[in-house]
């Protein structure tokens, strides 16, 4: 019995989704261009499969029904990001949003900037 197909992003499928969130509505040969760009060089085909992936994966919208057919982002990075860290603290922190932030600033501690965002946040919070 195959598999069904994942809902999660491959490191691929995330690095073509941070093209579209960057230039928004793009053509295969624009992501491939511009992943070349940043040092990640790809084949056509292999960015129009990781394309097609995405769009089954509801992850992005086909926008032109005329060759070259161009797509644009269907979930923003904000609602990707949000899900993909709260998966991240379920899973690997037991839900415990304390571990995270316990490991993340006992690994290397807070910069000043860091620290500046962090008293903000809290300060809004209250």
């Amino acid at each position: 019995m195959a598999r069904p197909p994942a809902k999660e992003l491959t490191e691929r499928e995330l690095e073509v989704m941070h093209v579209f969130w960057e230039r928004g509505e793009s053509t295969v040969a624009q992501v491939r261009d511009a992943l070349q760009a940043a040092g990640r060089p790809l084949a056509y085909t292999t960015v129009a499969t990781l394309i097609r992936i995405l769009t089954e994966k509801d992850f992005l919208t086909q926008t032109a029904d005329e060759r070259p057919f161009a797509y644009r982002p269907q979930r923003s990075f904000d609602d990707v990001s949000r899900r993909m860290v709260g998966d991240l603290v379920l899973r690997l922190f037991g839900g415990s949003r304390e571990q995270l932030l316990v490991h993340l600033i006992g690994e290397q501690g807070l910069t000043r900037q860091e620290r500046a965002v962090l008293e903000k946040i809290l300060e809004d919070e209250a």
